[in-house]
């Protein structure tokens, strides 16, 4: 079956938008509802939704009878047509290439996993060019319906410029200035979205996870690196410089340790799982061992290894109580590989974050929100959605 080529939502004025949004992150919902929730009357989130149900990306779906309003008045609740739309997300790490294809609702279709065996910029790019090209023949030969293909987002961890598409400092990667767009668009002629992975995640969770009738939320994710999205005041907090939520980048560790951004005391340098894993290998003398190991050992009661792991919660939770100091999000969802071993310093970083929280600001709840790489694909993929609604223009095409 062919792919379809990319076309644009029906969606001419700023209502339009926001309707779609409205049913997208909480439909199935009646009009009244969407009236409701946007302040626009009725007669003007029907005209919105006539266009977007005649072009097939809405649909009325029959309502049930706790969808009646009064007695012998049933309403039909507006949904999104999954199929209308298809878009693949790519998760870049120094080792692997995952990536998915979605429908309109980032509903996962298809799943590819590739390892990478080096991060040299133009091999990886080469790569990634593969690796969407096979999720873009997956799609044509899938058994679902596939939707016309709106576009490719990618996440990489990092300082990302996502208005020109560049990487501009990637640590993890060893990358500066990769365009990847850029590069990319030269190989693949479909609209191209690069993000920084967190952020992706954070879009993620806004539309379409935990975050969806939250008024402020952070997302810190814990693993080779440590990181946080922001969702403040209605927006996924990009920053006026493209960065914003480096958690893993206050200097609240000890000064002689040397972060793999360059900079000193990071809270990277406790924290992250290479941190935990270096100190372990320090501190019992077994430089053979691999991240599983030293949690094996610090559950089966080493105090070597438990120390390595109360220190990264000391340091955690005084980071967390820093940043809800500072923008004071109702929630904190923590997220990422490292959440595997987030008992053994579960205990220590609630106390520290009690400890440093100001006032009321000790009130936020952190939850543990469990993420596979998959699910970071799917970020990358929602970012694209969520550009797509808004009209954004595509930076290659």
């Amino acid at each position: 079956m062919p792919l379809r080529p990319h076309r644009p939502l029906p969606l001419a004025t700023p209502a339009g938008i926001e309707v779609l949004t409205k049913i997208l992150t909480q439909g199935p919902i009646p009009r009244v509802q969407i009236a409701r929730r946007t302040g626009l009357s009725q007669a003007a989130v029907t005209k919105a939704v006539a266009p977007l149900i005649e072009s097939g990306f809405v649909t009325d779906a029959p309502a049930g009878d706790e969808g009646q309003v009064g007695i012998g008045r049933p309403v039909s609740p507006l949904t999104v047509v999954p199929s209308s739309v298809s878009v693949i997300g790519v998760k870049v790490t120094p080792t692997s290439l995952i990536g998915v294809t979605t429908d309109f609702t980032a509903g996962i279709l298809n799943v590819r996993h590739e390892e990478l065996d080096s991060t040299d910029p133009e091999v990886v790019i080469d790569r990634l060019a593969e690796h969407v090209k096979a999720l873009i023949s997956a799609l044509k030969t899938g058994t679902a319906m596939a939707g016309p293909l709106a576009g490719i987002g990618i996440a990489v961890s990092g300082d990302v410029d996502a208005t020109h598409g560049v990487v501009r400092d990637s640590p993890l990667m060893g990358w500066r200035g990769v365009q990847v767009a850029k590069l990319l668009g030269k190989r693949i002629r479909v609209p191209i979205l690069v993000s920084n992975d967190v952020r992706a995640l954070t879009v993620a969770e806004h539309w379409f996870g935990a975050g969806v009738n939250a008024d402020s939320f952070a997302v810190v994710t814990i693993g080779s690196g440590i990181g946080c999205g922001l969702y403040i005041n209605g927006e996924v907090v990009s920053g006026a410089y493209g960065v914003s939520g480096e958690l893993g980048h206050l200097p609240l560790a000890p000064g002689e340790l040397v972060c793999t951004c360059g900079r000193r005391g990071c809270v990277e340098t406790v924290a992250s799982s290479d941190a935990i894993l270096a100190r372990t290998r320090e501190q019992t003398g077994r430089p053979e061992l691999d991240l599983a190991g030293a949690i094996e050992l610090a559950h089966d009661g080493n105090q070597q290894a438990r120390e390595a792991f109360d220190r990264a919660g000391e340091v955690i939770g005084a980071a967390l109580a820093a940043m809800v100091n500072l923008v004071g999000p109702e929630l904190v969802m923590i997220a990422g590989e490292g959440v595997a071993e987030y008992d053994l310093y579960e205990e220590r970083m609630r106390r520290a974050f009690a400890e440093h929280a100001f006032g009321a600001a000790g009130d936020c709840r952190l939850t543990l929100r469990s993420h596979t790489f998959d699910d970071w694909a799917r970020g990358a993929a929602a970012t694209v959605i969520r550009s797509y609604v808004r009209g954004e223009p595509p930076l290659q095409r």
